[in-house]
């Protein structure tokens, strides 16, 4: 017997299903792999979810939409020949019970809604379309206006009877982000409110059900090809709901860089685990070495148990993360969009192990080549003895898998420079750390002996022969690291959200305020609260549709960064500098300016899209299209929740346009209801909105993207622990030696804790600058550049989380050395 078949029969012999001295590699793998299959399977599941109801969560096969009126006959007898229609008016509105009042999305539909899909009521009825005079309200507006079936709300200058509780909107996820419950009513009723207006803001959406066979994206296409100029935009059901699509996207390419990145970390724990096992197999690695077996001999018959080991981590972990993905579906079903049907996905699965077998490879291949390079004198001389470097075809093996890896984690990526900068800076604090642990080592040998005993053995263990220096700085390092990220992440988000913003947002908002009636406006909010500061804009709606010489239509992905781009924007002009804007190129016009019409826009947007002082822009509005040059850049303090507009125009530019003016009122706390209550009757078709509703969404949605965050981080902490347990298995033979010597000279249990806690404590306090610098520059890119908020950690808390990591790691480590101390003197000189 020779080769494979003859290694299959040696490494059979030795091989157990508990894996003795491979656990902390199975233990490495199923952590990475598990969180690989239960990210990957969530984010496809609910990605697989959104298409399959797609239809019935647009509303239609098809939804075109267009802002502040509604289609032309042209335009309405092209949709009727493309199918089934069904149009549906949206806007914002306050509904009124008694003295009570809340913010409301109105939904007008007619007929035909729903094309696909049922209204469901909460007394079990299926209804559609709700009876003249009557309305359906959701349960969030029936708990706060303490509504039920047959009491009456006022809507504008309507009164609606309650008919029902909305239990299910079929498509409430693809109507997007509202501030304020849902109210559907009739179409028919929509005239009889006062709410539309000439310059009100409101939306009109025309969904379509196709004949069998036609193509959703097909039609979309050549409708707003034809009426180009008109600014429609389109949905299909295969991407019905656009934000939430991008959302899962997103979290989950993010999520799966931060799960590869853990399981890149246990890579590490992967070989310090081989290392440990072929360290104690050493006499038996020997002994066929000695018996005639060649280095490929021994590479194989140790490749094929260590390949057993790391198949039993893979297939564990793949089962592991298929069990975790529908309890990780029940625990988020309030963030998630969708509630998915969580089947299995083979793509994430074979994904996660394809990552699994790869790293476990890259890792494992270094120290199998160097078992086999070394002579059989060598590995009897014992522990003390360093096996050879690994040979060249080891690294050549090692560089080939990582670099698989690497290719598929960016060849899959939905944006490879992302994935490629995230992996490479994952990479780049690696190599930091092992540098430091080899200039650890190096500087501990040329230290003058201190006369402390216990100090000169801590200092010894670093650079004494067999010492594991540079996988323990790497282990504490990871760990401590992304102990201070996820503090430093936390605390700045908390510090965003929960004192920034409110200090600087406004209580209230009001949309549709008659430019007529400005002054009566102020002068009824006043009145109700003399300290109220009043501040209002001119607002219109309109999509970008060309820059330069570019039409938006034209362009198959929309440039990174570009998100104004993306549907319609919120416009106004103004003869000054809003607040909140400053100016970073260009200059802003004169008061008095009566020229050619002109643009503000954000510099963000214009970094996006290469666009310079000059050059033209082009919106639609009310279906006509408008073009401006570029005048000035500017700078927009987005976090005040205020007035914050991407594209502010010369006033000659648009105020010809029909159009009504928006609000921000500044008050005390406490005095919003009664500014809301006074505006009710003299302006029944003003929408009054409160900020802290809307931070409250804002809070909620932010805090659960924190939580995924740390989730998946959190394997990467376990992860790291993981390295350190490797790193102190791997050096557990000549720890033991050294701990034998010592006692057979004198020194006791304590001591020897004593001295190796020493040794933990000067690793961790040189680690611990590094750690703090790695994680805080990490969790200011995420903070800052992925979620755009101000940088504002909290330094006690940070400081007191890496001090309780440092305790955490340090304990780990002391815990993997009593062991240590308790093997028998004989026991461990026979082996050496």
């Amino acid at each position: 017997m020779s080769g494979w078949s003859l290694a299959w029969r040696l490494a059979r012999r030795e091989l157990d299903w508990r894996f003795r001295g491979l656990r902390l590699l199975v233990v490495c793998l199923l952590l990475g792999v598990a969180a690989l299959a239960a990210i990957g399977g969530l984010a496809d599941a609910v990605a697989r979810e959104l298409a399959a109801r797609g239809a019935v969560i647009l509303g239609g096969d098809v939804e075109l939409s267009v802002s502040q009126r509604e289609a032309s006959a042209a335009e309405r007898a092209a949709l009727a020949r493309l199918g089934t229609v069904s149009t549906t008016v949206r806007m914002q509105a306050n509904a009124i019970a008694g003295d009570a009042s809340a913010p409301i999305q109105l939904k007008a539909v007619d007929a035909a809604y729903p094309l696909y899909g049922r209204v469901t009521l909460a007394d079990g009825r299926h209804v559609a379309t709700p009876p003249p005079g009557q309305a359906w309200i959701a349960p969030a507006l029936a708990e706060r206006l303490r509504l039920r079936a047959g009491a009456m709300l006022t809507i504008g200058t309507a009164r609606f009877r309650v008919g029902g509780v909305i239990a299910d909107e079929p498509d409430r996820l693809g109507e997007g982000f509202t501030l304020g419950p849902v109210v559907l009513i009739a179409r028919v009723d929509l005239g009889r409110t006062g709410l539309v207006q000439p310059g009100s803001l409101y939306e009109t959406r025309y969904r379509l059900r196709l004949p069998a066979g036609d193509d959703p994206a097909r039609i979309a296409t050549q409708f707003t090809s034809r009426f180009a100029t008109a600014g429609w935009e389109s949905k299909t059901r295969e991407r019905a709901a656009p934000g939430a699509s991008r959302f899962v996207d997103r979290m989950g390419e993010f999520l799966t860089l931060v799960g590869l990145a853990a399981l890149a970390i246990a890579g590490i724990g992967v070989g310090n685990g081989v290392d440990s096992f072929l360290t104690a197999r050493r006499g038996a690695i020997a002994t066929l070495k000695v018996l005639g077996a060649t280095r490929a001999d021994v590479a194989r018959v140790y490749a094929i148990e260590v390949g057993a080991a790391a198949l039993a981590g893979i297939v564990a972990g793949l089962a592991i993360g298929s069990a975790a993905v529908p309890l990780l579906g029940r625990l988020l079903a309030g963030a998630l969009p969708v509630l998915p049907t969580l089947s299995p996905e083979p793509w994430p699965l074979l994904r996660a192990a394809l990552y699994g077998a790869l790293i476990a490879l890259a890792f494992a291949a270094p120290p199998l080549a160097a078992a086999g390079a070394t002579p059989a004198a060598g590995l009897l001389r014992g522990a003390l003895a360093p096996m050879r470097a690994s040979s060249w075809r080891g690294r050549i093996v090692a560089l080939a898998a990582g670099g698989a890896a690497l290719a598929l984690a960016i060849g899959t990526a939905a944006q490879p420079g992302i994935a490629a900068g995230f992996l490479a800076a994952v990479a780049a604090a690696l190599l930091l750390l092992f540098g430091l642990g080899r200039l650890v080592r190096f500087g501990a040998s040329r230290l003058p002996r201190p006369h402390r005993p216990l100090l000169r053995l801590a200092i010894a263990a670093l650079h004494r022969p067999g010492a594991r220096t540079e996988a323990l700085v790497v282990a504490l390092g990871l760990g401590l690291t992304l102990f201070v990220l996820l503090a430093a992440i936390r605390t700045s988000i908390d510090a965003n959200i929960a004192t920034n913003v409110p200090q600087r947002a406004p209580a209230l908002f009001a949309l549709d305020v008659p430019r007529p009636r400005e002054a009566e406006f102020r002068r009824i909010v006043t009145a109700a609260v003399p300290a109220a500061q009043i501040r209002t804009v001119p607002i219109l709606r309109g999509t970008i549709t060309g820059y330069r010489n570019i039409r938006v239509a034209d362009l198959k992905t929309l440039p990174e960064g570009a998100w104004a781009l993306r549907g319609e924007r919120g416009l106004t002009y103004a003869e000054s500098i809003p607040e909140g804007s400053t100016l970073a190129a260009g200059r802003w016009w004169p008061r008095d300016y009566a020229g050619p019409p002109l643009v503000s826009i954000d510099e963000r947007l214009a970094q996006a899209l290469d666009l310079h002082i000059g050059d033209p822009l082009t919106v639609s509005l009310l279906g006509v299209e408008r073009t401006a040059r570029i005048a000035s850049l500017r700078r927009i303090q987005w976090d005040t929740l205020g007035f914050n507009f991407v594209l502010v125009f010369s006033p000659d530019a648009l105020a010809d346009a029909p159009h009504n003016l928006a609000a921000t009122i500044d008050l005390p706390r406490g005095s919003e209801g009664r500014v809301t209550r006074a505006l009710l009757a003299p302006f029944p078709s003003v929408s009054v909105i409160e900020v802290r509703g809307v931070l409250g969404q804002v809070r909620d949605l932010v805090g659960q993207v924190a939580a995924a965050i740390a989730a998946a981080a959190g394997v990467a902490v376990a992860a790291g622990i993981a390295v350190l347990i490797g790193a102190i298995a791997a050096a557990r033979e000549a720890r033991t030696y050294d701990a034998v010597i010592l006692r057979t000279l004198g020194a006791t249990r304590a001591q020897l804790l004593a001295a190796q806690a020493l040794e933990y404590a000067v690793l961790g306090a040189l680690v611990t600058l590094v750690a703090l610098a790695l994680g805080l520059g990490g969790a200011w890119y995420v903070v800052v550049r992925i979620f755009t908020f101000a940088w504002s950690p909290d330094p006690v808390a940070v400081a007191v989380t890496l001090l309780a990591g440092l305790g955490v790691t340090l304990g780990v480590g002391l815990a993997g050395a009593w062991p240590i101390l308790s093997v028998r003197p004989a026991r461990a000189l026979r082996s050496v």
